[in-house]
């Protein structure tokens, strides 16, 4: 896959306004162009997992290890890949057994504020 392929499924994942806030300057630009060749180019564009499954993988890490700006950006990006609130909230539940009950509660709490948003 190519850097324009990682482009397409990135906006079509994360948003064109998202996209276009991180649109790269001088400084970001080389880590700009590896997410979006990689990230989204090579892994988001595999065949062996839905974007749906992708979305309740990246949720779960991100819970894990305290991303919370970015689960906010990505439980926007879930909706968008087609997973239900209660979907959304079952991930959390089941997130809460391996990543920590602490953990869980902030998730819940950082869902709910996107959720409430109509993403």
């Amino acid at each position: 896959m190519s850097y324009d392929d990682g482009m397409k499924v990135r906006r079509e994942v994360l948003g064109d306004a998202h996209v276009d806030r991180a649109a790269p300057d001088e400084f970001t630009r080389d880590f700009q162009e590896f997410i979006t060749k990689y990230a989204w180019g090579e892994v988001w564009t595999r065949p062996g997992l839905d974007r749906r499954t992708r979305s309740a993988i990246t949720l779960t890490a991100l819970i894990a290890r305290g991303h919370w700006d970015e689960l906010k950006l990505h439980v926007a990006a879930a909706v968008r890949n087609g997973l239900t609130e209660d979907e959304i909230g079952e991930v959390i539940l089941q997130s809460a057994i391996y990543c920590g009950v602490p953990a869980a509660n902030h998730a819940f709490s950082v869902a709910r504020s996107v959720l409430k948003e109509d993403v």
